[in-house]
């Protein structure tokens, strides 16, 4: 059954026809420039500390898994790819098109967070751990933060492919979800050259 709202509850549409943002869309935005701050500040902390040493890595600390995490940063990459049909979909109006980048985007989003995971579990039974040294530090609170903001947008982008599928998405809602999925698959490729290379 296909449930659809009335046009008078889309005001978001409405506002989209007229050239003004949803509200979603630009509160997220300005969540996302915050973050980006934040993470300039934390890649710009382990920089400093990485130059200050005289062996980096650290001689007794595991090497980061470099051609793994690369496999699985185009599964990320890709979904962002997805995302984008889906998007360039939404703004044609057709809905129907959608689902499918829509649920392949979150399906590819979704390994690449759970191949992290076991990333992790292997690191630690290695020996890096977040007081194991300086590396172990910095690489679990940068792409643990990351980590965090993938699975918030995961969840907004589940939310936005339910509520397509259930017949309605408003713009907003799908606006905020593509942002900070794009923020999530455009900060990863600066998080992987800098911390794992």
């Amino acid at each position: 059954m296909n449930i659809r709202a009335p046009e008078s509850l889309e005001p978001a549409e409405t506002d989209q026809r007229s050239g003004r943002i949803p509200h979603g869309l630009f509160g997220m935005v300005i969540f996302v420039i915050a973050e980006i701050m934040f993470f300039a500040g934390m890649i710009s902390a382990f920089l400093i500390i990485k130059a200050g040493s005289s062996i980096w890595p650290p001689l007794d600390q595991p090497r980061l898994p470099v051609e793994e995490t690369a496999l699985n940063s185009l599964a990320l990459l890709a979904s962002g790819a997805f995302l984008f049909l889906a998007h360039r979909a939404f703004h044609r109006g057709d809905r129907s098109s959608m689902r499918r980048p829509m649920w392949i985007a979150l399906a590819l989003g979704s390994f690449f967070v759970l191949f992290q995971g076991v990333e992790w579990i292997a690191l630690l039974q290695q020996g890096l751990t977040l007081t194991s040294s300086s590396l172990g530090s910095f690489f679990y609170l940068i792409v643990g933060v990351h980590a965090l903001h993938a699975v918030a947008a995961l969840i907004l982008l589940g939310v936005a492919s339910l509520r397509l599928s259930r017949g309605w998405l408003p713009p907003g809602l799908f606006g905020a979800a593509e942002a900070l999925w794009f923020f999530v698959v455009g900060v990863w490729p600066v998080l992987y050259l800098v911390v794992y290379l």
